[in-house]
């Protein structure tokens, strides 16, 4: 899908990177990809593999740790090209994922103080059914630090994006 000008954010050429959850340079990584799920938000499909798993047939809770984590990242970006660090996480787990099927992962920006950001995320299975569930803090970069971060991911300077 050609992205619309509204969604240049998600072009293809912003995963050319190394990232562990994005990047399409990572072998070994997840390939999240996004896009947006109304104000301030994202969407991502993501298929288990085998490689995914902790227990037989069951996603290791860190995978899914790190598609909650990522997509709350991808929520500051859609919101307002913003880049920072996650500052504290909170997960609560409320069943196992099974690697038979797609799971959905959203995220939105739900309050901005300063550089503080607070993102909350989901995960539901093929029915519906929330598998898992973050609130997150993000100290978002420097302005100086941010446009540095974009250019070494290739995104450019968030002004420009």
């Amino acid at each position: 899908m050609t992205p619309t000008p509204a969604d240049e954010a998600f072009a293809d050429g912003i995963y050319n990177q190394i990232c562990f959850a994005c990047g399409a340079a990572n072998g070994h990584g997840l390939h999240m990809r996004f896009e947006r799920d109304g104000e301030n938000a994202v969407r991502c499909v993501y298929l288990p593999k085998p490689d995914d798993q902790g227990f037989p047939g069951v996603l290791h809770g860190g995978i899914v740790a790190a598609l909650l984590d990522e997509s709350m990242a991808w929520a500051m970006w859609a919101w307002d090209r913003a880049l920072g660090v996650t500052a504290k996480m909170e997960t609560r787990y409320r069943r196992s994922a099974t690697l038979d099927g797609p799971l959905t992962v959203r995220a939105r920006v739900e309050s901005v103080r300063a550089r503080r950001v607070e993102v909350r995320a989901h995960i539901e299975d093929v029915q519906g059914v929330t598998i898992a569930e973050s609130t997150a803090v993000f100290m978002r970069f420097t302005p100086d630090e941010e446009q540095r971060m974009s250019a070494a991911m290739g995104r450019g300077a968030p002004a420009d994006a």
